[in-house]
């Protein structure tokens, strides 16, 4: 069941309606049909997996309570390695077997040694990434005692299942999402159609700028040697903008739904493409999963505690395995340690806190210092993007190569002139709104109601003109 789809139109009022007119009576009741309604979004995708996610959401709630009972630290330790042992497993199996499988013969063919291997035609179960670093999260904070783990197995259920983030994130903490849980809800109307506002900004992002900048980036990607550089370079600037629309879309869209139901999200995009270095684009992109890699992996590898080489091999360790989390791929592996390289200066010379604040804060227009930054940086971004979207490693180098050749100096072959309006729009829109949680909330909060109501209806007759097949988010194979 896609966001952008009818069938979730139809879903999501029947829930809402339910939550606050049915089962308001206590939030034991909302949390149980909110249990009900996360698990059949969830086997709209493929029935088979809901047990899969009923194992892993046990195996944890299970494995919280062991740990924190335990007589001794033997037995702690158990409990603990079982669960990360198990969660790491089933992912493992699912999104990398073959790819180890398929590495290792390579590998030994590169020596003149042919190996018969056997690989498994599975079906990668969507959202496992993101429940299993749920689970994850939530036994380590219990181990390390930074929380008391929940005793009540269907609002555990509803801390990792939550339909709005259970197939592409935000990746909660339990410290955040739990105590919201736990306790009663009343209807906030200020609250609601503020989501409703952010649904609809999401909306946008995905359908207008994410689906039609993919319908030019993937004929540019999919046909990258037959066009010329210069088209290749609007290919993939087509592609960062897809990815950017499609992703932070999704997100405003959880975010958006949860607040319908009286719950607050982690903010996961705050206008990455307006940040003057990589480690600014960090802390702005995907910020749930760059925040869970720095708690659970670079803080307890010591951080930047140590010396330079302890803070250049943390930093090389967190890219890389946050490109591997991407996929089963080189190229993600090249992503990641693309990235790396990129932030490693400011890492050495500790620069890497230097941009904390808002671009331009207070001001309407950067300074030319600050616009040279932003497009350095969107450039670098969109460098490794062609990793991240191209199918193999040499598909990327190639398209690089012919980047960097005579032609990148031609006409561009492919101009979809609307799509570069539409972008244009987009971006004054977010720069307007970078102060905020997402791009529409200033613009809509500072007009008056009817100037409101006409960019509401004009937003929603553009979804329907732009609207098409249904396409499934990028980040529902990760």
């Amino acid at each position: 069941m896609l966001f952008n789809s009818l069938s979730f139109a139809l879903f999501l009022p029947l829930v809402f309606l339910l939550y606050w007119f049915v089962c308001n009576k206590t939030y034991r009741l909302q949390n149980g049909l909110l249990l009900v309604a996360s698990y059949f979004f969830y086997g709209c995708w493929d029935v088979r997996f809901l047990g899969l996610l009923a194992f892993s959401t046990f195996l944890d709630y299970y494995s919280g309570l062991q740990i924190y009972q335990a007589k001794n630290t033997s037995l702690k330790k158990f409990w603990f390695w079982t669960s990360v042992g198990l969660n790491l497993g089933f992912l493992g199996f699912f999104k990398y077997y073959n790819f180890f499988v398929d590495s290792f013969s390579a590998g030994l063919g590169q020596f003149g040694i042919a190996i018969d291997t056997w690989t498994l035609s599975v079906i990668l179960p969507v959202g496992i990434s993101f429940y299993t670093f749920h689970g994850l999260s939530y036994v380590i904070d219990v181990y390390k005692d930074r929380i008391v783990p929940e005793k009540n197995p269907i609002d555990y259920a509803v801390f990792v299942s939550f339909f709005p983030l259970l197939v592409a994130g935000p990746i909660e903490r339990a410290t955040h999402l739990l105590p919201q849980l736990k306790k009663e809800r009343k209807f906030n109307y200020t609250q609601a159609v503020d989501g409703l506002r952010q649904i609809l900004w999401g909306l946008c992002k995905k359908i207008i700028i994410a689906d039609s900048c993919a319908h030019y980036a993937n004929l540019i990607f999919d046909h990258s040697d037959t066009y010329s550089g210069s088209t290749l370079v609007v290919g993939a600037v087509l592609f960062a903008f897809q990815i950017y629309g499609d992703f932070s879309g999704y997100s405003d869209i959880a975010l958006g739904t949860a607040r319908l139901f009286g719950i607050e999200l982690l903010q996961n995009f705050k206008f990455p493409y307006f940040s003057r270095d990589i480690a600014e684009f960090w802390r702005r992109w995907h910020i749930s999963l760059s925040s869970w890699f720095k708690d659970y992996l670079y803080i307890p590898l010591g951080g930047s505690q140590g010396g330079t080489w302890m803070r250049i091999r943390n930093t090389l360790i967190i890219f890389i395995v946050s490109g591997f989390w991407h996929g089963a791929n080189w190229t993600f592996l090249i992503w990641g340690a693309l990235n790396a390289l990129y932030i490693l200066p400011s890492i050495i010379f500790k620069t890497n806190r230097t941009h904390l604040a808002i671009v331009a804060q207070g001001k309407v227009f950067p300074t030319l210092k600050e616009t040279m930054q932003v497009l350095l940086t969107f450039g670098l971004t969109v460098l490794a993007w062609i990793f991240f979207r191209a199918k193999t490693v040499s598909h990327a180098l190639d398209y690089i190569a012919t980047i960097c050749s005579k032609s990148l100096w031609s006409i561009p072959e492919v101009k979809p002139p609307l799509v570069f309006v539409v972008l244009v729009l987009f971006i004054l829109i977010e720069w307007r709104g970078r102060t905020a949680n997402y791009g529409l909330e200033k613009l809509a909060f500072s007009k008056p109601k009817l100037v409101r109501w006409a960019l509401y209806l004009l937003l929603i007759g553009c979804l329907f003109q732009f609207s098409g097949h249904e396409q499934a988010f990028i980040y529902f194979q990760f």
